[in-house]
């Protein structure tokens, strides 16, 4: 009997501390698309992107080119001749990756880009968060568009609005 009321009581403990928090929810891929300037970012990295992309396919073109050119013409070359189209088309092809990775790479030019665009309206979105949880009292803020999954979201609670306004901008809805 005495479990069983241990158990009871540890129980109703838990119940009420759990009730006693405060919890809401953003979406903060909704926040960011409601942000002209997040938009304009994005839209800038996006255009960089494709032409750096556009300058990679050019330049394996050319490798390809290279390639079918050399292996047409193998039969007439010296060995010294054939040695040195090959190199010449595995440097352009080391090139090619060299600039694929100073672009595309974790260090690279997209990344370093992302990092002076992107993020200083993603700080002011999260200082925004961490003011809406000072003056609510919230305990947890839960972001629905990462990799937090939510089966149910009751939309009382999500201040994704609160924080678009607080931003100064007006929400899409």
């Amino acid at each position: 009997m005495k479990k069983l009321t241990l158990i009871a009581v540890l129980f109703l403990f838990g119940v009420t501390s759990i009730m006693a928090q405060r919890f809401a929810y953003v979406d903060t891929e909704y926040i960011l698309k409601n942000i002209p300037e997040y938009n304009d970012a994005q839209k800038k990295l996006d255009d960089a992107a494709e032409q750096w992309q556009q300058e990679i396919r050019a330049k394996y073109e050319n490798i390809e080119r290279l390639y079918r050119s050399f292996q047409s013409e193998q039969v007439l070359l010296t060995d010294d001749m054939k040695r040195q189209r090959e190199e010449e088309i595995m440097k352009k092809e080391r090139e090619v990756k060299e600039f694929q990775r100073s672009k595309f790479g974790p260090e690279g030019e997209l990344f370093q880009k992302r990092q002076s665009l992107v993020k200083p309206i993603q700080d002011k979105v999260y200082d925004e968060i961490q003011k809406l949880a000072a003056a609510r009292n919230y305990d947890f803020i839960f972001d629905k568009s990462g990799g937090v999954t939510m089966l149910h979201a009751n939309t009382r609670y999500d201040q994704s609005d609160v924080i678009i306004r607080a931003l100064g901008y007006t929400p899409s809805n």
